[in-house]
C-alpha cells in the first residue's frame, strides 16, 4: 500500500499497537511514519480528528495520552451471582475500561499489590490497582498513603478524631502513625488477570 493511503481505522490500529509496545503514544515525527503521512502537518491533523473522535485526548501539559484505544466492550445483560437463573443475553450498552474505571486521568494510575493485608477486600498479591491521587480521602476508603515514612494501602480508619490504618487481614495490626500520616491516593478498582 503506498504511504498515506491508509484508512483512519488502520491508522488507529497502528497508534494502539505502538501504545501497547512502547507504553506511551508516538512523537509526531513517528505518527507521520505510523500514519503513512511524510508532513507532521498531516499528522496534526490527523491528531484533531482522532481528539474529536475522542480516541485520543491531551493531558494539562499538552501531551498526547490515549482516551480509547481499547475500544468499547459490549455490556450483554446481568449474570446471576447467586442461584442460577436462565441466561438472558441482551446488548444493554457498550463501554470502555476507561470510562468504567478512571474518572480524573490526569490523576489516576496503577500500582501492583504486594502482600496480603487487604484479602478480605479482595485485594490479592500481584493484583493491579487503579488509584486516583488525591489528598482528598474519608473515612473506610481504601488508601495509599504514607505513615512514619512508609507507603503502604490499607483502609482509612478515624477513632475519636484520630487516623490510623486497618488492613483487611486480622493478622496485621492496626496501624497508628507516631510521627504522622498522609494520603497519596484513593483505590478506585482492583484488576485481576485469571
Amino acid at each position: 500500500m503506498p504511504r498515506g493511503q491508509y484508512t483512519n481505522a488502520e491508522r488507529k490500529v497502528r497508534i494502539t499497537k505502538f501504545y501497547e509496545k512502547h507504553r506511551r503514544m508516538p512523537s509526531f515525527r513517528e505518527l507521520c511514519t505510523l500514519a503513512g503521512y511524510t508532513s507532521t502537518n498531516a499528522a496534526m491533523r490527523l491528531v484533531r480528528k482522532l481528539e474529536e473522535e475522542r480516541f485520543l485526548e491531551r493531558d494539562h501539559t499538552g501531551r498526547l495520552i490515549p482516551k480509547h484505544l481499547l475500544g468499547a466492550v459490549r455490556i450483554l445483560g446481568l449474570v446471576e451471582a447467586g442461584f442460577p437463573s436462565p441466561a438472558e443475553e441482551e446488548l444493554s450498552d457498550t463501554m470502555t475500561m476507561d470510562e468504567y474505571l478512571i474518572k480524573n486521568r490526569e490523576a489516576t494510575y496503577m500500582l501492583r499489590v504486594k502482600g496480603d493485608s487487604m484479602k478480605d477486600a479482595g485485594i490479592l498479591e500481584g493484583d493491579m490497582v487503579v488509584v486516583e491521587r488525591t489528598d482528598k480521602a474519608r473515612e473506610g476508603d481504601i488508601v495509599i498513603a504514607e505513615v512514619d515514612g512508609a507507603w503502604t494501602m490499607k483502609y482509612l480508619r478515624n477513632k475519636q478524631g484520630r487516623f490510623f490504618l486497618e488492613a483487611a487481614n486480622k493478622k496485621y495490626a492496626p496501624i497508628r502513625p507516631r510521627e504522622g500520616l498522609s494520603v497519596g491516593a484513593v483505590v478506585r478498582a482492583v484488576v485481576r488477570k485469571y
